[in-house]
């Protein structure tokens, strides 16, 4: 009888110490966007999240609210830091698993723009990520 419990403890034993399974590290769904250049000079923003077009259509202003410029300077901020987290997957984990090529010098459109704008409005406002800190937030 003792013999029987020493071997069922050891047994215990061992699958308690045995390594524990793979547990993702994150509960967010991946996030894939892609720049599509379609000709010279029309350009297309693919969220392959399902909720963004419902975000984005659901937006109170109109994209002629702010200017080109306007989409153009926060989203050459908001790029970089993404690209920033993209390249360092250790400390900000795998959410961030597509590099944004997004260029300053290249006039995108408005629509292009507004929509890509608006992306990173839907990642800070549906998963609570803060890229960059705003002043009144």
């Amino acid at each position: 009888m003792k013999t029987t419990i020493y071997i069922l403890l050891i047994c215990l034993t061992v699958v308690a110490c045995s390594s524990p399974k793979n547990i993702p590290e994150t509960s967010f769904p991946t996030q894939e966007l892609s720049v599509e250049n379609n000709d010279s000079s029309e350009y297309d923003l693919v969220v392959f999240d399902p909720r963004f077009e419902t975000f984005l259509v659901t937006q109170p202003y109109p994209k002629e609210f702010y200017s080109n410029e306007f989409y153009r300077n926060w989203n050459q901020r908001y790029c970089v830091e993404w690209n920033i987290r993209h390249s360092n997957p250790i400390r900000y984990g795998d959410f961030y698993e597509t590099q944004i090529p997004y260029d300053s010098t290249t006039d995108y459109g408005l629509d292009f723009n507004y929509k890509l704008y608006q992306y990173f409005q839907f990642i800070d406002k549906e998963y609570g990520i803060v890229l960059i800190r705003r002043r009144g937030r």
